[in-house]
């Protein structure tokens, strides 16, 4: 999930680079500046698009969860699962307890980003974040591969 950056320093200043990351599949840049380091954005994620993160400014804790259900499909696509029931737009639904409890069983994993070098995190399709910054006035830029309202396909969870 990470794309490790460099950095390069003489006496003319300093470059952070990431010459791995393929931004062909960009449609959407935005940054993230939480209030303070004790509030988490999250749970929040999308089952059919992919988010990378970069730290501009501070440093970032950000946990990723995948909550996409077994046997589902990359894009999204649902596959009905006992205990389930399937809308006609075949949207998988759960009594909201049972997705909560659910989730909260998932494993975390967990990544530090900070401004020292321009490393991406990539979170693919079918996973959660919760982000916190870890200094005061951090800044977290974050790219999508799709635009602001091209697909419904926002999924928030309690972080608990």
């Amino acid at each position: 999930m990470l794309l490790k950056g460099k950095r390069h320093q003489d006496e003319r200043g300093i470059i952070t680079y990431n010459n791995d990351f393929d931004a062909s599949q960009i449609k959407r840049i935005y940054t993230i500046e939480n209030a303070s380091i004790d509030f988490v954005r999250g749970w929040q994620g999308h089952k059919i698009e992919q988010r990378w993160f970069a730290c501009m400014k501070g440093g970032f804790k950000i946990k990723v969860k995948r909550f996409q259900g077994e046997g589902e499909k990359e894009k999204g696509e649902s596959v009905k699962e006992k205990g389930e029931s399937v809308k006609e737009n075949g949207v998988r639904e759960k009594e909201k307890g049972e997705r909560e409890r659910d989730f909260l069983s998932l494993d975390t994993q967990e990544y530090i980003l900070d401004d020292r070098q321009l490393t991406y995190l990539h979170v693919p399709a079918g996973h959660v974040t919760a982000i916190q910054a870890l200094e005061e006035g951090s800044k977290l830029l974050v790219l999508a591969d799709y635009g602001i309202g091209e697909i419904e396909d926002e999924y928030r969870f309690e972080y608990r």
